[in-house]
């Protein structure tokens, strides 16, 4: 999973991103290591990337 690689290139911490998306930080933290369907919409959608790209299946961030 890419989302703790993006959230430390933009310099976000845990608490910050779980504050924005309205998670605990230890839901932030489960999330970089298996996130759901659900959870991966949103953070792509936080990040503005591909669910692809958050997964390893393309380098190319941007949503096609």
């Amino acid at each position: 999973m890419r989302i703790r690689e993006l959230r430390k290139a933009r310099r976000i911490t845990q608490l910050k991103m779980a504050l924005d998306l309205d998670m605990s930080q230890n839901t932030i933290s489960r999330y970089e290591r298996e996130p759901g369907i659900a959870e991966l919409i949103r953070i792509a959608d936080y990040f503005r990337v591909s669910i692809d790209y958050l997964v390893g299946r393309t380098d190319d961030p941007v949503m096609h």
